[in-house]
């Protein structure tokens, strides 16, 4: 009897992970926000942090200690994005993967010292939420003061979860 319950407890044990569901997306209350309320993570996955990605040059024609070298926020944004996107490729994931993301924008000079939400989202809804690509990622977009290049005026982060 000992044995069998023994037996019982290891395979319970064993397949616990084969029986966690996936990840879970839920809505957020505003459907116009293309993020998820909320992400649930379930047991048995693997979760991958993926440090902050800034902007490559964008035009080599300018002049390379400038704004205009990396271009304007959507730019920026789309540049950084297409960067997380080829390191998690190189890790067997996708950006349907990202569970969460953190969004840090220096307010654009050309914008007033404001940032520029509007362009980030725009660079945003080419990668998240798309029919090829619908899995949202819980988000938060904040302003700065700066970032590491005065240049940059986005850097992104983003936490993935391992299938």
């Amino acid at each position: 009897m000992t044995r069998s319950l023994l037996l019982a407890a290891t395979l319970l044990a064993v397949s616990a992970p084969a029986l966690a569901s996936d990840v879970v997306r839920h809505k957020l209350a505003n459907p116009m926000l293309p993020i998820a309320g909320a992400v649930e993570v379930p047991a048995g996955k693997t979760l991958v942090f993926v440090s902050g990605a800034v902007p490559p040059v964008s035009d080599t024609s300018a002049p390379k200690d400038s704004v205009q070298a990396y271009g304007d926020t959507k730019t920026q944004a789309t540049g950084a994005l297409r960067s997380i996107e080829a390191q998690l490729k190189e890790m067997g994931l996708t950006m349907g993967d990202v569970v969460k993301m953190q969004v840090f924008l220096v307010g654009d000079p050309a914008k007033g010292g404001k940032m520029d939400f509007a362009g980030f989202t725009e660079a945003y809804k080419q990668f998240f939420g798309t029919a090829a690509q619908p899995n949202l990622p819980a988000r938060s977009t904040m302003q700065v003061a700066g970032l590491v290049s005065p240049n940059f005026l986005v850097e992104i982060e983003v936490t993935a979860v391992r299938p």
